[in-house]
């Protein structure tokens, strides 16, 4: 019945809705694309919210979570947010409550999807950089000015200035301080890859 109304209240302001009358088929279904986030009752049959939550992040998946219940006290709900929960929601509560945790969850994902596709950008445009253009950037993020790193190198200025614009540009950077942002989410994603 619970689920039926906020499916309904949901559906009533534009969000698409999936219902699962189980954890296994939470677990079995693909997540989708795009921001998303989870309803869950914390006291479920078989496997409570807790349970999903620990599952759902031993899966590497960190869809954010709005728990509901019914029985809740103030320790499980302590243990729900630190455990990354967005809110802990008591039975009844008011249709805006829910859809504001519903809000604040999407924007949380939409967040977390940036800043994935942002890593995945960063890694790709890294990965087409030459070894020596590699070594360049290393040198401009650590503050060497083009003289210094092609004394270093054993190059000609000219040719580090040559390397480091082809380095700028399938970097996809105007400026130092872009480079810089752009390397550390190259670096990020090279050393957790």
């Amino acid at each position: 019945m619970v689920r039926a109304a906020m499916d309904s209240l949901f559906r009533s302001i534009g969000l698409q809705t999936l219902l699962f009358d189980s954890a296994q088929a939470l677990f079995e279904h693909p997540r989708p694309a795009g921001p998303t986030c989870l309803v869950v009752d914390i006291r479920l049959p078989r496997m409570n919210g807790m349970e999903i939550q620990a599952k759902l992040a031993e899966r590497g998946d960190h869809a954010p979570i709005i728990f509901i219940t019914g029985y809740g006290d103030i320790a499980m709900s302590v243990r729900a947010m630190k455990a990354g929960a967005v809110d802990f929601l008591a039975k009844p509560f008011r249709d805006q409550d829910i859809l504001d945790a519903v809000e604040a969850a999407l924007e949380r994902d939409r967040k977390r999807l940036a800043a994935e596709n942002a890593l995945h950008a960063a890694g790709q445009r890294y990965a087409t950089l030459t070894h020596r253009e590699t070594e360049v950037m290393g040198l401009v993020v650590a503050g060497l000015m083009n003289k210094q790193i092609a004394g270093q190198l054993g190059l000609s200025e000219i040719t580090v200035k040559m390397h480091r614009g082809s380095m700028m540009k399938k970097m996809g950077v105007r400026t130092i301080a872009d480079l810089v942002r752009a390397a550390a989410l190259a670096e990020g994603r090279t050393s957790s890859a």
